[in-house]
């Protein structure tokens, strides 16, 4: 499970590039049940919100900013909590990956810096300041659950595992789909299991050219209420929503800038 502690290698905040603000400000409140919070940057008429903060029940659950990388897809990028950006980011290289941005300071608030792992991966991290990140998460319009699709599983480990010292476990998929990487933070217990990795075919990449790409997974009351509410607002469906034993209810969606993640009704305890 994710929570809002501030344990190295798990998630502690997530944004979202979008290459319409408002848009996007709209199509998440009515399929997440999000308030949003502009932070300025021209909503008069012909201007556009150029980013501010998604929130639930009036806890800030992630962000939203202008798309403005040339070239960039519109995606979720997810951050993990860290002590230290500096150190993170010699790891990063040392095991072959790239820094996107170097560390810098945002204020007071913490550091970060992002990344991209050596199959394409992009991803980053906070270190945090007076601001830890996310303030809700595994609860219904919040961060459940990482996840990360990859040609390329056994790379992947290697390279997460020397950059976070992430502990691994593998589970077979129903249907004879293959296997399936459960991550836990360092030092923690199964129950604190926080993402998964799967192997797929380079070209089931598409959406990122082939590359590998991270997604977040929210946690929805109603998985087919949620869909409806995607599709309704100019999303789309990419599987779902199916049944995944032991899981829960899930489909995994697209906005309507192609910006990729999941929604989850967990199942019932028993």
């Amino acid at each position: 499970m994710i929570t809002t502690d501030l344990t190295p290698g798990s998630p502690c905040w997530l944004d979202l590039g979008a290459p319409d603000v408002r848009a996007a400000a709209a199509f998440y409140g009515s399929v997440l049940g999000w308030d949003y919070e502009s932070m300025g940057g021209g909503e008069g008429e012909g201007g556009d919100m150029e980013g501010g903060m998604f929130q639930q029940d009036g806890k800030t659950v992630a962000g939203l900013g202008k798309l403005s990388e040339d070239g960039a897809r519109s995606a979720w990028m997810i951050y993990y909590c860290v002590t230290d950006a500096d150190a993170t980011t010699q790891a990063v290289e040392g095991a072959g990956g790239v820094v996107r941005v170097p560390p810098r300071d945002l204020g007071e608030w913490g550091r970060m810096a992002q990344y991209t792992d050596p199959s394409g991966g992009q991803f980053a991290v906070w270190q945090p300041g007076k601001n830890a990140g996310f303030e809700l998460a595994d609860v219904p319009g919040s961060l459940s659950w990482t996840e990360l699709y990859t040609s390329d599983a056994a790379a992947a480990k290697e390279f997460y595992g020397a950059v976070f010292g992430w502990r691994f476990g593998e589970m077979e998929m129903p249907g004879g789909g293959g296997t399936y990487t459960l991550i836990t933070p360092a030092g923690l217990p199964e129950e604190r299991m926080q993402g998964g990795l799967m192997e797929v075919r380079e070209e089931d990449l598409a959406l990122a050219g082939g590359r590998a790409y991270w997604h977040p997974v929210f946690a929805v009351a109603d998985c087919d209420a949620a869909v409806a509410a995607v599709t309704g607002n100019g999303g789309s469906v990419q599987m779902g929503p199916t049944d995944a034993e032991g899981v829960g209810r899930l489909a995994v969606c697209l906005d309507r800038s192609d910006a990729d993640f999941v929604v989850l009704t967990p199942s019932s305890p028993n």
